[in-house]
């Protein structure tokens, strides 16, 4: 730890450690605090009493007696409902709105079509979402802390300048500056997948862990990653492509074809879109098959191949199985480069995880130098805004940020 501050920052930070110490272990009393962070018994006192002035924190207790005569101190516990901070995870088809208190528990929630708004302004109506929500809830407008966002294309998060983001046509969109003008508050933003990452690290299946790698199987394939604790974003905040991963050299040189612009191998072999397309493929060559008719007249989604493959559908059951060999092979490449934790998987395709994580485990484990874990998504579908409302927490400067 630098102890080279100033006075000032050293109460700033040891105040910041007696909150993360009462959130992460209440109830707990003020000698339990000192000895944990290691700090006086009389500064903890005294910080711990500008937090219950400033309602960060509340105690109770009167100090009963114990067995043996003496009295039970005062317990500490952490104010959940101190403040608010608004999570927004905007996607392709959908953009969800929340409002959470400190301990990431949802006190409102709205959600609008995309398309609907694209045009007008998403921003905008997410302002509106927000305003809505604060006077059904009664929720304290001088409260709320700021908002975290999600979305999904590659973002620089100090600009806040969403660089490109295919599904919702923008290219080098001044996110920021024009959540400004419709937003009161403070905004940090950054790619979903990212996002979803944090969500899952603070209150997910990765919680207390420390390297972290998210896998989102949709249409395409994104990760994110955490490294020391530290989402890791790379140069061009471009880190955790793992879509553009080559599982078979001689298909990529031989066969690949990208599915629509800047789409990478393993999104055109694992990703959702590829399922349903070889499936679709498949099925066409096959005129006894149930579903020859529609499959020649429209292409199939890729849950009907999980569908199918539950009911021991040959067809499907291959198709299935040669994209979760592709989806193993990158998670090998990924996790022997960084030797994570944990590795969680999310997404629309994962909905078939009973199906999809033994068969992905057993390869991973094969073929990887040291076991790692394979877990699914515990988040579901509030990954996404729950995740935000953990960046704001991490990026914004106050006393609950994250280190």
């Amino acid at each position: 730890m630098n102890l080279s501050g100033t006075p000032v920052q050293l109460k700033t930070l040891n105040k910041k450690r007696v909150l993360q110490c009462i959130q992460e272990n209440s109830p707990i009393s003020r000698a339990e605090i000192a000895a944990k962070i290691n700090v006086s018994k009389p500064t903890v006192s005294l910080l711990v009493d500008e937090l219950l002035q400033e309602k960060w924190i509340f105690e109770k207790g009167i100090g009963e007696s114990t067995s043996q005569g003496g009295r039970r101190p005062i317990q500490l516990y952490f104010n959940e409902k101190a403040a608010y901070i608004i999570g927004t995870d905007i996607g392709g088809t959908k953009v969800k709105t929340v409002i959470c208190d400190l301990n990431g528990n949802i006190v409102a929630s709205s959600s609008f079509n995309t398309c609907q708004y694209l045009e007008s302004g998403l921003l905008k109506q997410i302002a509106k979402e927000i305003d809505f929500m604060v006077n059904k809830e009664g929720v304290e407008v001088e409260k709320i802390l700021g908002m975290g966002a999600g979305v999904p294309g590659i973002t620089e998060t100090t600009t806040g300048i969403v660089v490109e983001a295919p599904s919702l046509n923008w290219v080098r969109y001044p996110f920021i500056t024009e959540a400004q003008r419709h937003i009161p508050f403070p905004v940090h933003v950054d790619n979903d997948v990212n996002v979803a990452a944090l969500g899952e690290q603070w209150l997910g299946n990765a919680r207390d862990k420390q390297n972290v790698l998210f896998i989102a199987v949709g249409t395409g394939i994104g990760s994110g990653i955490i490294i020391n604790n530290q989402l890791y974003r790379g140069t061009t905040s471009a880190a955790g492509e793992i879509g553009y991963m080559v599982t078979d050299k001689n298909d990529m040189k031989n066969e690949f074809k990208p599915i629509f612009h800047r789409y990478g191998y393993l999104e055109s072999v694992a990703g959702g879109k590829s399922i349903g397309d070889r499936l679709t493929k498949c099925i066409q060559k096959e005129p006894d098959h149930p579903l020859h008719q529609q499959a020649l007249a429209t292409e199939l989604q890729g849950e009907v191949a999980f569908k199918l493959a539950k009911t021991g559908d040959e067809i499907a059951l291959k198709v299935i199985d040669e994209a979760i060999e592709h989806l193993a092979y990158g998670i090998v490449n990924a996790a022997s480069l960084l030797n994570p934790e944990i590795v969680i998987l999310g997404g629309g395709v994962l909905k078939s995880s009973e199906f999809i994580l033994p068969k992905l485990q057993e390869i991973v484990n094969q073929y990887l130098p040291s076991s790692v874990q394979l877990k699914t998504s515990q988040m579901g579908d509030n990954a996404g805004v729950l995740g935000a409302v953990s960046l704001f927490m991490r990026e914004h400067e106050s006393l609950i940020k994250y280190n």
